[in-house]
C-alpha cells in the first residue's frame, strides 16, 4: 500500500516538474512549435521507468516534430528531474503521444453534427441530455 502511494507521489512530482520544463526549460524549437501539455505520468513500481503522456495541439506534422524534439530532450529531462527531485536513482524517461483529448474532440464534433441533422429534420431530441 505504501509502495503504491510512493509511486503515485513520484508520478505527481514528475508531472509537475515536466510541465514546468515544457514552459521554460526545453529549448528545442520543435517542442515549442505546437502546444504541448502533460496529460499523465506512469511510473513503474520499481521507479526505474517513467512514461510521460503528452497531448500536442496542432497538425500531424507539428505532432511528429514535437515528439521528435521530446525524444531528443529526454536525457535533459531525466537530468533535470534528478536534480530537482533529488532521487537516489532517476527513472528512464519515455514520452508517449496521448490522443485521448483529440479522440474526445472528434466524438463531440460527431455528436454535435448528428444533433444538428436531427434538428433540421425536425426529429424530437429524446436522448440529448447527457
Amino acid at each position: 500500500m505504501a509502495q503504491s502511494r510512493r509511486v503515485e507521489r513520484v508520478a505527481s512530482l514528475i508531472r509537475r516538474e515536466v510541465s514546468e520544463l515544457m514552459i521554460g526549460g526545453i529549448k528545442d524549437d520543435r517542442v515549442n512549435q505546437g502546444m504541448v501539455s502533460v496529460t499523465s505520468v506512469e511510473v513503474a513500481g520499481d521507479l526505474q521507468h517513467c512514461k510521460i503522456f503528452v497531448s500536442i495541439y496542432g497538425s500531424e506534422e507539428d505532432r511528429a516534430q514535437a515528439m521528435a524534439g521530446l525524444g531528443s530532450a529526454s536525457a535533459y529531462v531525466k537530468g533535470e528531474l534528478g536534480r530537482r527531485l533529488k532521487m537516489r536513482r532517476t527513472p528512464e524517461v519515455v514520452f508517449v503521444l496521448d490522443r485521448g483529448i483529440e479522440k474526445g474532440t472528434s466524438v463531440l464534433g460527431l455528436l454535435n453534427r448528428l444533433e444538428g441533422e436531427r434538428q433540421t429534420k425536425g426529429e424530437p431530441a429524446e436522448a440529448s441530455e447527457f
